[in-house]
């Protein structure tokens, strides 16, 4: 915990924001502020009831891009911390106050739909958008983002720029740095920053990655223009095959994807991982899952290619059938979310994931590991009921790699994170890091990994600090969150 980097009480915070905002914007109720202090990092905590991270002074429902900026002033003049959030979906801390009265900007109330552009191909957006309802209405269309992440039912567009979010459909779509046309920010001053919609353009740096992925580190994004694309759900065909090793199946990946094909999804599950989904037909081997998606004439060229490259490795056939079936309730919504939360409670169990990223030539090397230190390493082993993970998200020049773990949880709630997630979380970044990976591929650094930040970008770190400076040198924005700082999260390393 930080005491408060502020002079003002909390009483004379709370009063101040109510000569900025509507009274009716700030909610103080201390069970809210409570579960506004923390992400779905400590799940298993908060289903108990347990809120260690500081009570925030207030959530602040900001209305209007002018609310977000007369906001950020105020605490920026007042040395107030400032926890952005929309959606609420983050899973690294990086929604967690560890600052002590914490204002908590909420922009889910600014969730209108501000244009449909058929003719230039784009959607602009306020950041509380829901994703869910942006893609419904673009369907409607005959359109789509092409954004579709497990979190969609619950997922807003200012969160998702804000982590870098990825979707399902990747691999033919691109992650959201990809779809981003433009957008707005406000940074700490209360400075509004419009980057405007076009194309492409050479006049410098790309300053639209100043924004997209700083956490609310840097800027409060209010904003957001996305590319959009003629949808053909039609057209969609199911592939997926059987294989004895994670080796295999990451060389059908690549050579897929290298081949110049883009199916839109590209997954590859390990034994473990694939008996949580296909314990049906897996059968205790590798599964391999692609879907061609798009016009009539692409969808077919890449099933042949799909097929070719199974028919060059000993493979099983898996029906199409049974795919589309698993693939079609693979999102989590509220009714899963409180299902885990009934399970957690019941059952002392938990289920987590660490992603990271790597080329070719390396991921299978950390796949493998990882695997050994956990099964060696790690103290509470035992309590582990599955060890997996499955690449989800390929590329020209690598893939990514979510780790899975599961474990019955034997000690009290609120040491479940040191005894558990923290020390299997380290064994993944630290073999990503030394394999000379990424340690995070797109949940974000939230709290919990900024000990490898330095690692993470050694030399290039210089940049990263430089914007912090630039932007935000009062220090308001999110503190603990990419940027090391002892006792937000867990205390830096190295």
């Amino acid at each position: 915990m930080i005491d408060s980097i502020s002079a003002l009480e909390r009483e004379q915070i709370v009063e101040a924001l109510a000569t900025i905002v509507r009274p009716d914007q700030i909610d103080t109720d201390e069970q809210a502020l409570d579960e506004a202090s923390v992400d779905r990092f400590k799940k298993y905590q908060a289903v108990h009831g347990i809120f260690d991270a500081p009570r925030p002074a207030a959530i602040v429902y900001a209305e209007s891009t002018d609310d977000v900026a007369r906001v950020l002033a105020f605490a920026n003049e007042n040395l107030v911390n400032v926890v952005p959030r929309t959606g609420r979906t983050g899973t690294e801390g990086g929604l967690e106050t560890s600052v002590a009265d914490t204002v908590v900007l909420d922009g889910s109330r600014m969730k209108a739909i501000l244009t449909v552009d058929e003719r230039n191909m784009q959607v602009t957006v306020q950041a509380g958008a829901p994703l869910q309802v942006v893609e419904d209405t673009l369907r409607k269309l005959g359109l789509t983002t092409g954004h579709s992440p497990q979190s969609k039912p619950l997922a807003q567009y200012g969160g998702l720029v804000a982590t870098r979010s990825i979707g399902q459909f990747s691999t033919l779509y691109g992650a959201i740095e990809d779809m981003v046309v433009g957008l707005e920010a406000v940074f700490p001053d209360g400075t509004v920053t419009r980057v405007k919609n076009v194309p492409r353009r050479s006049a410098g740096p790309d300053i639209r990655h100043v924004i997209i992925g700083n956490e609310g580190a840097l800027c409060f994004v209010t904003e957001v223009t996305v590319k959009v694309f003629r949808h053909f759900p039609d057209n969609n065909e199911f592939h997926a095959a059987l294989v004895d090793d994670m080796a295999t199946g990451i060389e059908i990946l690549r050579e897929v994807v290298v081949g110049g094909f883009r199916p839109s999804v590209a997954r590859l599950y390990s034994p473990e991982d694939a008996n949580q989904h296909f314990a049906h037909f897996s059968n205790g081997k590798c599964v391999v899952v692609f879907v061609a998606e798009g016009p009539a004439s692409i969808v077919a060229a890449t099933s042949a290619e799909i097929q070719r490259v199974f028919d060059l490795h000993p493979h099983e056939k898996v029906e199409p059938a049974l795919i589309e079936a698993w693939f079609d309730n693979l999102n989590w919504g509220p009714d899963k979310i409180e299902a885990e939360k009934a399970a957690m409670r019941e059952h002392h169990h938990l289920g987590y994931t660490t992603e990271i990223s790597a080329d070719w030539s390396s991921v299978g090397a950390i796949y493998d590991a990882v695997m050994h230190r956990v099964r060696t390493e790690f103290p509470a082993a035992s309590d582990l009921t599955m060890l997996g993970g499955h690449s989800s998200h390929s590329y020209q020049t690598g893939t990514n790699m979510y780790f899975v773990y599961d474990y019955d949880i034997d000690c009290a709630p609120a040491e479940e994170i040191e005894k558990y997630h923290v020390p299997l979380n380290a064994i993944i970044v630290e073999e990503a890091l030394r394999h000379g990976g990424s340690m995070v591929h797109h949940h974000g650094i939230g709290k919990y990994r900024t000990p490898w930040t330095l690692a993470e970008h050694g030399s290039a770190y210089a940049i990263l600090a430089g914007l912090k400076q630039q932007f935000d040198p009062n220090g308001i924005m999110n503190k603990g969150t990419i940027y090391p700082v002892a006792g937000a999260g867990i205390a830096p390393r190295g």
